[in-house]
């Protein structure tokens, strides 16, 4: 299989030589166990998933970790959580040794309550989507980042149906005992089809026949596992009623294009969801950029009451401000800058950028209107796929 550089694995490196332990979160099959291998070649390898080294581990934690040769891989940890318990007590006996215990874990309900109460101040936690616009050429808006559909893109329907089957049997049954896997399914391409929309679990809610509360568990797991992303809405006190829910995306777009039945970039363009999908992309890369510099995502919308609405805030270093609107066009108007011009001028005196982004640009930025700049997906986010 080809070797696609991860942008993460600088920060991973780094954090090793400074924790004990590095915890490595996200998706099923974004790359997790592969990436810590690559990194730490030397590292022995250990899968918590394999039903004999659970039975050792429950029966014997202290003895089985201390056959473990360090530092040490232990892959999909969330099986047997109750292990971080005793890793910390090792690494509280040795506490200046660094980069021993590399975790990763795909379910971070159990994991994150584990490393919280376990393992704080003793390990520094990451967390891998799938391949970002800038880490490979071979990304497509269509198939979206899973390494095996960018390696394999021929593969990409029946590899994503099985994955939604997976991810249904695994996870979703594992952390909630789903019982009606069909209405949960219904849900999925519900959800789907609200991509980019303001979140409305009542919408959601009555055409599935559940409650409100079986709907916010639902998307709990979803986000949790980092398979949908709820961007809240940016506050601050500017004089206006503004709208206070959140706008949902799906994290990647394959996914979300597998779930609406479209097979192709053709079939994609010619739907009502290309400008959604493309919106949802653009939020999905401005969180793995900052994910995979080591940053916490921060990234806002903004709506207010009279209509006034911004795709994206993003807070820049001493309180600046990016505000991006994202529109799937070869070709940028004055009318698309006017929503983020309107609201910069109510953040005056903050330093504040404004950019509209479309799928194409002319090379190099241009100014679209006053304080305005338009670039394309490549120059926001500095790579050559393929959208």
């Amino acid at each position: 299989m080809a070797h696609i550089e991860r942008e993460l694995g600088t920060q991973l490196l780094r954090a090793a030589r400074a924790f004990p332990a590095v915890v490595l979160t996200g998706p099923r099959r974004s790359g997790k166990t592969y990436l810590l291998r690559h990194v730490f070649p030397r590292a022995s390898y250990h899968l918590l998933e394999d039903p004999d080294v659970i039975a050792r581990v429950r029966a014997d934690a202290r003895g089985w970790l201390a056959e473990l040769r360090t530092p040490a891989i232990l892959d999909e940890v969330q099986h047997v959580p109750e292990i971080l318990s005793y890793i910390r007590t090792l690494i509280d006996s040795a506490p200046s040794r660094r980069g021993r215990w590399l975790l990763t874990g795909s379910q971070d309900f159990s994991l994150m309550k584990g490393v919280s109460e376990s393992m704080a101040g003793r390990a520094a936690v990451f967390t891998l989507l799938p391949f970002s616009y800038r880490e490979t050429a071979r990304w497509s808006l269509v198939r979206g980042g899973f390494p095996e559909v960018v390696l394999r893109p021929r593969s990409a329907a029946d590899w994503f149906r099985s994955y939604i089957q997976t991810y249904l049997e695994r996870d979703v049954r594992s952390l909630l005992q789903v019982r009606d896997l069909a209405t949960f399914r219904r849900f999925l391409s519900l959800l789907a089809s609200r991509n980019g929309q303001l979140l409305n679990k009542t919408d959601l809610a009555a055409p599935l026949g559940v409650s409100v509360p079986t709907i916010t568990s639902w998307l709990a797991v979803l986000e949790i596992t980092g398979h949908v992303l709820l961007v809240p809405p940016y506050f601050e006190n500017l004089g206006k009623r503004l709208v206070k829910a959140p706008k949902l995306y799906w994290v990647d777009s394959g996914l979300l294009c597998a779930l609406l039945g479209l097979a192709s970039a053709a079939e994609l363009e010619r739907s009502p969801f290309i400008g959604p999908c493309f919106e949802g992309f653009i939020a999905a890369e401005l969180v793995k950029n900052q994910l995979n510099a080591g940053k916490r995502p921060e990234i806002f919308h903004f709506r207010d009451q009279q209509g006034l609405e911004v795709d994206f805030v993003v807070p820049g270093p001493a309180g600046s401000l990016r505000l991006i609107e994202a529109k799937w066009t070869r070709t940028v108007t004055p009318d698309m800058a006017r929503p983020p011009v309107r609201l910069a001028a109510s953040m005056q005196p903050r330093q504040v950028e404004c950019v509209v982004v479309a799928r194409v640009g002319p090379t190099g930025p241009r100014a679209v209107a006053p304080g305005v700049r338009a670039l394309s997906v490549e120059e926001l986010l500095g790579s050559t796929g393929e959208i």
